[in-house]
């Protein structure tokens, strides 16, 4: 299942990770153990924030994909089911507007 991982990193630690010059190191460290399928990184309210898309094959697989941004930079997680036009289409939504509407 295609997922909406959103990763809000507080100020401290990443500010000394940046200043000791481990930052990027424990980023690659992250995005290699969970292969987002992309990775965006941005300013989310006020801090450093990424927005990746992730597959969970199976819900026990969430601490893989959660634990080593809370470890590391003690960051907030949000986890969101996303879907493809193509997973949309799948969802028959006029059979089930005639269901229910």
């Amino acid at each position: 299942m295609r997922m909406l991982l959103n990763v809000k990193i507080p100020h401290e630690p990443f500010n000394t990770a940046v200043k000791d010059g481990t930052a990027g190191a424990k980023l690659k460290k992250i995005l290699d153990a969970i292969k987002p399928e992309a990775a965006y990184f941005t300013e989310q309210d006020g801090q450093r924030g990424g927005v990746l898309v992730v597959d969970l094959p199976d819900p026990s697989k969430i601490p893989s994909l959660v634990e080593p941004w809370l470890l590391t930079f003690q960051a907030d997680i949000e986890l969101r089911v996303v879907m493809t036009p193509a997973d949309l289409e799948k969802a028959a939504l006029d059979s089930l507007g005639k269901q229910w509407g």
